[in-house]
């Protein structure tokens, strides 16, 4: 069997690029190549290139290792974007014009960044990637931030490598790249401009603080489209559909959205075309998917690792456990403002989306790093629920859920290891811990911003502490039975 390839022949049942990749230069560098981006940002530019054309093919950029760039670069960055809905199709993208990686991973990103063509740098390297705290300031115990402070002209983290990259263009007399974060932040763009600038100023001075104030834009965005990791089940598929082997076949969900601030600096392609939404403000979309689609997700992966649920289908297939699922979506959609969306039947299209079986999305893989998604997704909809007088037993449930799955322990008795940037914190925190009071105490001394003092007062903190004793006592399928019944008998 042939590997898939730039030179493959379209065989099979999969779309193939509706243009000539080779004759569309790079005008993006993407930093951050993992299933996600390749299931969005790049099939959102092959749809467009498709469309209108432009040079603008993308260079993607493996921070994490050689794993992607090893699969992609064989097949000269084409790859299966398989989509499993009630039917599964797939397309092959081409909108991938090369992959850096390796020891030297910084270099290559910076020339490529440097390069006249380059006009825009997008990023997807999850929320601890950045090295930006969660009001938006420089992490400076960021181990990348503090190493590329230490060396600004051989930066190695993506705030490093953005302001050395616009310095080099502005010694260079070119113009500035426009810098857009495609991550589940909060106002990410606002925020990755405030810490590029701060970096700047400290690294290279106010002047290239001050262009790029002036002459670079940082857009927010809201992005949307569940994205499991690939499988061997996923290769085989593309197997299947293509006719070829491909090692870098990536599956998702048939739903995909994109909002993006119109806020370019040097043109960007036709994503509108494709299906993106361009509007003056992304926050009110922003706040809607962060606390309804990512805050429901975070709780059912606590709970649903808790109660042994690999899946979020497996989730969504117990009566009760999918109760507290669109209970939580209600509770976080009280608390979103400024949108006329209808956000009842965004719920319900939520929870039809969960529902799909064709999608395997673990429980695990969403529970990762908590502490650097929690404060969004579950404390700042909490916090308000309280202030507004609407229902806020959802967020404390959510919260008990995520405390008792960091205080799990094995057989043994043993801690069981969490797959958190702040996991030795945390597992230190809670040694010795175990009654509902000491662990609430200790995740709020180490997690202040997601445990701040209004939930951890009465009547908050009392329904915490009573919730996280039950699921630790009694276990959390009998703690979801109870809530669901409850739910049901208020309506």
């Amino acid at each position: 069997m042939t590997r898939l390839s730039a030179s493959a022949k379209p065989v099979g049942r999969a779309d193939w690029p509706g243009y000539r990749p080779e004759d569309h230069a790079p005008g993006i560098v993407h930093l951050g190549l993992g299933n996600f981006a390749r299931a969005h940002l790049l099939a959102y530019t092959d749809a467009a290139l498709a469309l209108q054309g432009g040079d603008w093919r993308v260079t993607g950029v493996s921070l994490r290792g050689t794993a992607v760039a090893d699969s992609l670069m064989p097949q000269e960055g084409r790859y299966t974007l398989i989509t499993r809905g009630a039917d599964t199709s797939a397309r092959v993208i081409g909108a991938l014009a090369g992959v850096l990686a390796g020891p030297d991973v910084g270099a290559q990103a910076l020339a490529a960044m440097m390069a006249p063509g380059c006009r825009i740098v997008s990023l997807t390297v999850t929320e601890k990637g950045y090295g930006i705290t969660s009001d938006g300031q420089l992490d400076r115990k960021h181990p990348a931030v503090a190493a590329d402070l230490a060396r600004p002209e051989a930066p190695q983290g993506v705030i490093g490598l953005i302001v050395a990259a616009l310095a080099g263009r502005r010694a260079a007399g070119l113009a500035p790249f426009t810098v857009l974060s495609c991550d589940n932040l909060s106002h990410n763009g606002q925020k990755l401009r405030s810490a590029v600038l701060g970096f700047a100023r400290e690294t290279f001075g106010t002047d290239l603080a001050d262009w790029i104030a002036t002459e670079a834009r940082f857009p927010s965005t809201m992005v949307d489209r569940i994205t499991p990791a690939s499988t061997a089940v996923t290769v085989a598929t593309a197997v299947a559909l293509t006719g070829h082997e491909d090692l870098a076949a990536v599956e998702t969900e048939p739903f995909s959205q994109w909002v993006i601030e119109d806020d370019f600096c040097a043109g960007r392609p036709a994503w509108e075309l494709a299906g993106a939404v361009f509007v003056r403000d992304v926050a009110p979309y922003e706040q809607m998917k962060l606390r309804m689609l990512n805050g429901a997700h975070s709780m059912l992966a606590y709970s649903g690792q808790l109660a042994g649920r690999a899946y979020v289908r497996d989730v969504m297939a117990d009566a009760d456990h999918a109760a507290l699922v669109r209970r939580h979506l209600a509770a976080a959609a009280a608390t979103v403002q400024g949108l006329s969306l209808d956000l009842e039947a965004y719920a319900a299209a939520l929870a039809e989306r969960f529902c799909n079986p064709a999608i395997a999305h673990a429980t695990a893989q969403i529970a990762m790093d908590g502490t650097q998604k929690l404060p969004q997704r579950i404390t700042a909809p909490a916090v308000q629920a309280l202030a507004a007088g609407t229902a806020a037993r959802p967020f404390a449930f959510a919260l008990a859920a995520w405390i008792a799955y960091l205080a799990r322990r094995d057989a043994g008795g043993a801690p069981v290891p969490v797959d958190d940037p702040k996991a030795a914190g945390l597992m230190a925190a809670l040694s010795g811990k175990t009654t509902p009071a000491d662990l609430v105490a200790a995740m709020a001394a180490v997690c202040p911003d997601i445990l701040p003092a209004p939930l951890t007062g009465s009547p908050f903190g009392t329904a915490l502490r009573d919730l996280l004793g039950m699921i630790l006592q009694e276990g959390m399928v009998a703690v979801i039975a109870r809530e669901a019944a409850d739910c049901r008998e208020q309506g």
